[in-house]
Order: structure tokens, then C-alpha cells, then sequence
């Protein structure tokens, strides 16, 4: 399958999003989506930033909304870059946290899942997830670009940043 070309120094991703990682007593707060982008699939908790909306605004919006928690102070930690071919274009800001307020508990778009950090399910997330996801939670900060097809990635390139 032939790589689309992708001007990355012009490309603007039409969906601005969130994704938040809450990790305590080496333990990751992950959902199983039940609708949406991903449905099926397990991630953080996140999704569309709306007009006006800071990425951090929204992660907490998004948060209490999937899973009824408040996340306290968060960090963002990164920016992800997709270049899609059956949805749009998605700049999603990755953040983490160590507290919130509230008990993690389902909703109509989420079943929250405490994963052990070793115990990642990777075979169940997006395929992107193994290239910074774990760099992450170590606390490394990044920026990366990536090019699906349908659900399989077919490109990416991912900058690690000094701290």
C-alpha cells in the first residue's frame, strides 16, 4: 500500500482533541470506549475540544463527562498528529495526571479500566499507542505525526523532548 504524502509543515488537524492518562500507585486509568472514534477500542479518556475550549479545559470536561472524575493539575505531556483517511484530520494534546476527585465510574461512553503500567493492553488500543505510551507514563514528554489507513498506521515519526 503506497503512503499518502502529507505536507506536515502546513498541516492543520481539523478535530482538535484530549487525550488524559491518570496514573497512580503504578496503576493507569484507562477506558474501554462505547461510542465515538475508537469505539471498542481501550484509551484515556478524552475527545473533541470545543470553540473557545482550552485542550486542558476540555480534558477536565471530558473526564467528568466519561468517567465522572475531576483530574487535578494536569501536565501535558505531548501532542499527537494524525493523518487520516476516513475521518478528519486529528491534533490531539496528551496530558497526565497523578490526583483527581470523584470514583471512576461508567457512563454511556466509557467503562473505566486501573491497568497495571507493565500490563498495558496494546492488542485492544490504536496501533499508535505503542510508539509513546509507555516513553510517557515513564515521563518523557513528545510530539509526534502518524498516517493511517482505516485503523492500520502506516507512518509515523515521533520526537522525544530533553527535559
Amino acid at each position: 500500500m503506497a503512503i499518502r504524502e502529507v505536507d506536515w509543515q502546513h498541516w492543520h488537524g481539523e478535530m482538535p482533541a484530549t487525550l488524559m492518562f491518570v496514573v497512580q500507585e503504578g496503576k493507569v486509568l484507562l477506558i474501554e470506549k462505547l461510542r465515538g472514534i475508537g469505539k471498542g477500542k481501550v484509551n484515556g479518556p478524552g475527545g473533541k475540544i470545543d470553540p473557545g475550549e482550552t485542550p486542558e479545559q476540555c480534558v477536565v470536561r471530558e473526564c467528568q463527562e466519561e468517567l465522572h472524575i475531576t483530574p487535578l493539575d494536569p501536565v501535558k505531556m505531548g501532542e499527537l498528529c494524525f493523518a487520516m483517511s476516513d475521518i478528519p484530520d486529528i491534533h490531539c494534546h496528551v496530558f497526565m495526571a497523578t490526583r483527581y476527585e470523584g470514583v471512576p465510574t461508567a457512563t454511556e461512553e466509557a467503562i473505566p479500566l486501573w491497568t497495571d503500567l507493565d500490563q498495558i493492553p496494546y492488542d485492544r488500543m490504536w496501533e499508535d499507542d505503542r510508539c509513546w505510551l509507555a516513553g510517557m507514563l515513564a515521563g518523557r514528554k513528545f510530539f509526534g505525526r502518524f498516517i493511517f489507513e482505516g485503523e492500520t498506521m502506516l507512518w509515523h515519526e515521533l520526537d522525544w523532548q530533553a527535559h
